[in-house]
């Protein structure tokens, strides 16, 4: 194009030249005047409300072909966002544990628990956050991703094939809803959580996310009475007990932690569970009361 207009432009020149008295009336000699001016260029942004078969550590555009979600897929894409602030100052990506991939997983927590109708933590779902290449990066991009998937239980998180939204999975009776247990145990070691209807005889019942506070990891892993008795808060909330000493004779803990990198990224949440040793429960805690959880 740049070539053929330069041939125009100078064939133009020499017939102007020969005539010797510039251009006949009704004729616009000034051709740059007439070029359209050049159309910014378009930085990339995935789409939110869009399906994936396979999940994407970094956004790479050569790897984004999203699907209906109707298809069967692995990962979907709740919600996309805009990193702002010191995060999005930096010359490359935010790497893990940075202020910037904080602030973005804090943005996914948010949003995805407004999609999915609770706490994503609270069943089986699993969340990634998806940040720019780093040439996408340098070019301007500053969006992040929140890509969800359905894992195979609380201890086995195999991404699984799955068919449908995930907007509003853990509302009302939704299967995908961490509810009731059966800890298999090695010695005091939890090996395995057994997923049980609530009318089966179990052993533990889901009751809840505790925030931890924003500590190192090797703190947290030093304070495990603290976050026993944290549990132990909310299995009062949940069941409508008192939250006092005699907890210690109504029930004990089992509690899910966040893998380190999820940690240093801001993931704080503690799943807690309720525990039983010592007799079969045959119904949900919730709400149970000093009937369904007393003094033992």
């Amino acid at each position: 194009m740049r070539r053929w207009l330069t041939a125009i432009a100078g064939g133009a020149a020499v017939a102007l030249a020969l005539t010797g008295c510039g251009a006949p009336a009704g004729v616009d000699s000034d051709l740059i005047d007439d070029w359209p001016a050049p159309v910014a260029a378009q930085q990339f942004v995935p789409t939110a409300g869009v399906c994936h078969h396979a999940y994407q550590q970094v956004g790479f555009l050569s790897g984004y072909n999203p699907m209906e979600c109707g298809e069967s897929h692995r990962v979907e894409t709740l919600h996309v966002g805009t990193l702002t602030g010191p995060g999005a100052e930096r010359g490359t990506p935010p790497p893990p544990g940075s202020e910037g991939m904080r602030a973005a997983q804090a943005g996914c927590q948010t949003e995805v628990n407004k999609a999915v109708g609770a706490d994503w933590r609270s069943g089986r779902l699993g969340l990634a956050v998806v940040l720019p290449s780093p040439a996408a990066w340098a070019g301007g991009a500053r969006w992040f991703r929140c890509d969800v998937t359905e894992i195979t239980s609380i201890d086995d998180t195999a991404v699984d094939l799955r068919t449908g939204s995930l907007r509003g999975a853990l509302t009302g009776t939704a299967p995908l809803a961490y509810r009731c247990f059966n800890p298999k145990l090695n010695k005091e070691k939890i090996e395995e959580m057994v997923a049980v209807s609530c009318t089966a005889k179990h052993h533990a019942e889901f009751v809840g996310i505790w925030q931890a506070p924003d500590i190192s990891y090797a703190e947290f892993n030093r304070t495990t009475k603290r976050t026993h008795r944290a549990c132990q808060s909310v299995t009062a909330r949940y069941a409508k007990v008192p939250d006092n000493s005699q907890l210690d004779f109504r029930a004990g803990t089992i509690y899910y932690q966040p893998y380190e990198q999820e940690w240093r990224n801001g993931n704080r949440g503690v799943q807690c569970f309720l525990w039983i040793s010592d007799r079969n429960l045959t119904r949900s805690m919730r709400n149970a009361g000093t009937k369904g959880l007393p003094v033992t």
